[in-house]
C-alpha cells in the first residue's frame, strides 16, 4: 500500500492566536515557531493564490534561455507563444441560452520533458502571456481547491477562466488523477484552455524523462484535445552544483534566528509532527510573514507520510525563496535509500534539491 497525503478537509475556524495579526506580533517579539501556528485558509484565498509562485512571478518567454544544443527548447517557446496568442481572440458575450465560444486551436498543451529542463518556467510564461481570468497551480493545489470548494463549486468557479495551468500533474495517485481528469473534462466543455506538466509514473522512473503516452492514458477522455510539446535537455539541478553545505550547530541556528528579522525557529522533529495536524493546503499560510527558516536537529525522516508532507513544505518554502539555516544532518541525507528507490523518488529528489538550494542561500 502506498502512502499518500491526507485528503482535503473543510476549512473551519481557529483560535484567535492563529490570526495573522497575532502571528506578526509574535514575530516582532522574537523568532516565531511554525509548529505553534494553525492557520485558517478561506476557500477564497485558495482561488486568489492560484498564480505562479514568487520565484516565477516575473518570468517570460523572453527570459527563458534555451540550450543552444537543444532545438526542442526553441520549438517549445514558439508553440507556446502561438498558444498564448490564440487565447487573446475575443469570445462573444454569453447569452441567456448559449455559452461563450472558445478560442480556436487545441484545448490544451502538455509539456513533456525531463526533470529540470524549465517546464515550470515555460508554463508560468504562458500564464503571464495569456489574458485573464486565468489560474495557475500544482496538481496538489488543484485537488486542495476541489476539497475546499466541493466539485460542483470548483467547476463553476473555474469555468469562466480562459486558461488553467497545472504544474506537476501527479500520475502516481489514481484516485486524484480520475478526480482532476473529470474536472478538466467539465472545464474543456465550458471552453477553458488547459496547459500541464507532469511527473513520472513509478515504473518509468529509470527513464529520466516524462512519457507523454503515460499522461495521455491517464486522462483518456482529454488526450485527443492535447498537443504535446517535447522539451529535451539536461537537468539544470545537476549541472556541477556543490554538495549540501555543512550544518550549523544548534547554538548558531538559535543565534541566527534571534538576529534575522522575520525568522522562524523550530526543532525539526517537532515541526514534522506538527505538519500532520495541518492540511497541506495551509502550508503556504504557515509561512506568512516568515522571511527565513531556522531548524534545529534535522534528522532522517522515518515514514513516507511524513516525508511527503515535508516535500510539500519544501515546495512552499522554495516558492517563497526562504533561506534555511539548519543543524543536524545535511538535507541530502534526510530521505532513506529505500525512499529514494521507491515510487515517490522524483518528489524526494526535487525536495532535496530545493532544500539544499535554500540552505546554500542561507550560507551566502
Amino acid at each position: 500500500m502506498t502512502a499518500s497525503l491526507p485528503r482535503p478537509v473543510g476549512l473551519g475556524t481557529v483560535p484567535a492566536a492563529s490570526h495573522p495579526d497575532a502571528i506578526a506580533a509574535t514575530t516582532a517579539a522574537g523568532p516565531a515557531a511554525l509548529a505553534e501556528r494553525r492557520p485558517s485558509v478561506p476557500a477564497e484565498r485558495l482561488v486568489a493564490e492560484m498564480v505562479p509562485p514568487p520565484r516565477f512571478a516575473g518570468v517570460s518567454f523572453g527570459s527563458y534561455l534555451p540550450d543552444p544544443t537543444q532545438p526542442s527548447q526553441f520549438e517549445a517557446v514558439r508553440v507556446l507563444e502561438g498558444f498564448a496568442a490564440g487565447l487573446t481572440a475575443a469570445a462573444p458575450k454569453r447569452g441567456w441560452f448559449r455559452k461563450a465560444a472558445a478560442p480556436a486551436g487545441p484545448a490544451g498543451v502538455y509539456l513533456d520533458g525531463g526533470y529540470g529542463v524549465g517546464k515550470t518556467h515555460l508554463l508560468a510564461s504562458l500564464w503571464h502571456a495569456a489574458p485573464g481570468p486565468k489560474a495557475f497551480g500544482t496538481f496538489v493545489e488543484l485537488t486542495n481547491l476541489v476539497g475546499a470548494l466541493g466539485f460542483q463549486q470548483a467547476v463553476r468557479t473555474l469555468s469562466d477562466h480562459k486558461l488553467l495551468c497545472i504544474d506537476e500533474f501527479e500520475l502516481d495517485d489514481p484516485g486524484d488523477t480520475v478526480l482532476v481528469s473529470t474536472l478538466l473534462s467539465r472545464l474543456v466543455e465550458a471552453g477553458v484552455k488547459l496547459a500541464a506538466t507532469s511527473n513520472t509514473l513509478p515504473e518509468k522512473l529509470g527513464e529520466g524523462r516524462f512519457a507523454a503516452t503515460d499522461f495521455m492514458r491517464e486522462i483518456q477522455g482529454l488526450s485527443a484535445h492535447f498537443t504535446t510539446v517535447r522539451i529535451d535537455g539536461q537537468d539544470y539541478r545537476h549541472r556541477g552544483l556543490p554538495a549540501a553545505p555543512a550544518p550549523y550547530t544548534d547554538a548558531e541556528v538559535t543565534q541566527r534566528a534571534a538576529t534575522v528579522p522575520g525568522a522562524s525557529l523550530d526543532d525539526f522533529p517537532t515541526l514534522l509532527a506538527h505538519l500532520s495536524a495541518v492540511h497541506p493546503s495551509r502550508y503556504g499560510a504557515l509561512l506568512d510573514n516568515v522571511h527565513a527558516v531556522c531548524l534545529r536537529g534535522v534528522c532522517p525522516v522515518e515514514d513516507q507520510s511524513t516525508a511527503l508532507r515535508l516535500v510539500v513544505l519544501a515546495d512552499r518554502m522554495y516558492d517563497r525563496e526562504l533561506p534555511i539555516t539548519a543543524s543536524g544532518i545535511p538535507f541530502d541525507q534526510v530521505f532513506s535509500d529505500e525512499m529514494l528507490k521507491g515510487g515517490y523518488r522524483k518528489k524526494y529528489l526535487r525536495a532535496i534539491s530545493r532544500l539544499v538550494a535554500l540552505a546554500r542561500d542561507s550560507a551566502k
